[in-house]
């Protein structure tokens, strides 16, 4: 069998499966079976694999059919066009986030920004693209999974921001020991109710998931914090789930009266960040 053959076929039986992005994920675990480059691998798919190499493939390809994510099974996700690790201690990186990324960068190319905080860091996929793309700026990276921060400091390694990047163990914004000009965070926002110990969320870490009821009991906890950990004139930005940008907003402004709030959509149309400016305070 060569790589074509193997490629056609784990893309068909993902596919009879009902496995969503077929293709791209047979790509996935072929590329990550063989040790290549997406170019790399295109350039050569008349080449043979051996027995071994299609075996693993196989077991691959059983792998996803029982659900466990290709994020998981190879440790990789790409995230803002940088390579991220993975594993099951850390919620896998959504095309959604980056959202979130585009706006800070924008913010902090714009206003005065200087520190950063993402709250949640997770793998650091929000912490780390942040660091690479604004060298100037500090970035404090909390998260209460010690596991998890494991998982950063080794992706802050590999991008090369340790110096840039603060690791910080413990609830939310707690660890914080000085105030920030901007507060980023992509909160767990999953409905209690929504999540199934056999549904395609189940690989991932409850806690990374579980917003509670409603799926905003983190987001409570952050508008509780928030009042002492941001400068005066700083920013929030906050991804959210379907049907939860106006419940968001009114906790926002409740907590933030005077502060300018924003609703932006991703590129499926979902309301899908929330973004909060305080004011100037005046002296």
């Amino acid at each position: 069998m060569n790589r074509r053959q193997a490629l056609a076929h784990a893309r068909r039986t993902l596919a009879e499966n009902n496995i969503e992005d077929a293709s791209l994920e047979g790509e996935i675990l072929l590329r990550h079976v063989l040790g290549l480059s997406r170019a790399r691998l295109y350039s050569d798919l008349d080449y043979d694999i051996s027995i071994v190499q299609e075996k693993a493939l196989n077991g691959l390809v059983e792998r996803r059919l029982k659900g466990e994510p290709s994020a998981y099974i190879t440790g990789h996700r790409e995230f803002f066009g940088l390579d991220f690790k993975v594993d099951s201690s850390v919620l896998i990186p959504r095309p959604e986030t980056e959202l979130l990324v585009e706006k800070a960068i924008h913010l902090t190319r714009s206003h005065a920004i200087s520190r950063i905080a993402d709250i949640g860091t997770g793998c650091g996929a929000i912490a780390v693209s942040l660091a690479v793309n604004l060298p100037r700026v500090t970035v404090y990276a909390t998260d209460v999974s010690a596991t998890a921060l494991e998982v950063a400091r080794t992706n802050c390694d590999i991008h090369g921001v340790t110096d840039r990047i603060v690791l910080l163990e413990g609830d939310m914004m707690e660890p914080l020991t000085e105030s920030v000009d901007l507060l980023i965070a992509n909160l767990p926002y999953v409905r209690e109710s929504e999540l199934s110990p056999n549904g395609p969320l189940s690989y991932e870490p409850a806690l990374a998931l579980n917003g509670g009821e409603d799926g905003l009991d983190m987001i409570r906890v952050l508008c509780r914090q928030a009042n002492t950990k941001l400068r005066s004139g700083g920013f929030i930005l906050l991804e959210i789930g379907q049907n939860q940008a106006e419940a968001v907003a009114a906790l926002l402004q409740e907590t933030f009266p005077r502060a300018r709030i924003e609703v932006e959509c991703d590129l499926a149309g979902i309301q899908r960040a929330v973004s909060l400016r305080l004011t100037l305070s005046r002296i």
